[in-house]
């Protein structure tokens, strides 16, 4: 794989301020229909927001830690596959907090129940109730796309692409994320969904996580 065309120190910062800005113009899209119910599902929303976001940075100084790195071309990229040869305990715990926050920031099972009927057991979706046309697609779009984000990001440090191919690297991202869907069907499927105020636990343990992965590096 190749390194982004955009890319500059520091740039993980503006990656968390853009998922944190995505959700700010969620929230006031709810906020804005007046509706009790997406007011309520806008709260849960920063909730979630206001753990899993210290989390992720975590999750990210810890990769920079890892691969000496400031970019997230340097962070998720050919620096981690060597990385994992030393390091790889780390790096494995860094695994597994993206992995418990994919499932938070794509509202997905077991922090959020997209299939539900019952809008009081609603996060994510609950703030889509009052939106149709292309309002509703452009949330929905969001959605797909933040899940496929973080999916990218959990395969790039698992299933390093350095020395592929373009054509290898492509299909490496095709089969991971794959993987992704099928491992998180899994987890939906066996696991119940938690109580609103088991998930702030749920996101610190992944920061904490991510805390002890820097800790190893640190030592």
């Amino acid at each position: 794989g190749h390194a982004a065309l955009v890319r500059f120190p520091g740039d993980p910062f503006l990656f968390t301020g853009l998922l944190a800005l995505g959700r700010f113009a969620l929230t006031l899209g709810a906020l804005d229909t007046g509706s009790s119910f997406e007011g309520m599902g806008a709260s849960r929303e920063l909730q979630i927001g206001s753990f899993a976001e210290p989390a992720l940075f975590v999750a990210l100084f810890t990769l920079a830690l890892a691969t000496r790195g400031s970019s997230m071309s340097e962070l998720f990229g050919a620096p981690v596959g060597a990385a994992w040869l030393t390091v790889g305990a780390s790096l494995a715990m860094v695994t597994l907090s993206l992995g418990m926050l994919l499932l938070a920031e794509a509202a997905r099972g077991p922090i959020d129940d997209p299939t539900t009927h019952l809008e009081l057991t609603m996060i994510h979706e609950v703030m889509a109730l009052d939106h149709s046309g292309p309002d509703l697609a452009l949330i929905l779009y969001g959605s797909a796309v933040r899940f496929a984000l973080f999916g990218a990001l959990l395969v790039d440090l698992a299933w390093p692409a350095g020395g592929l191919s373009d054509l290898a690297a492509t299909a490496r991202l095709g089969l991971g994320l794959v993987a992704v869907a099928v491992l998180v069907g899994i987890v939906e499927s066996s696991m119940a969904r938690l109580r609103l105020l088991r998930i702030p636990q749920y996101l610190v343990s992944a920061g904490i996580l991510a805390s002890l992965g820097a800790l190893l590096l640190l030592r």
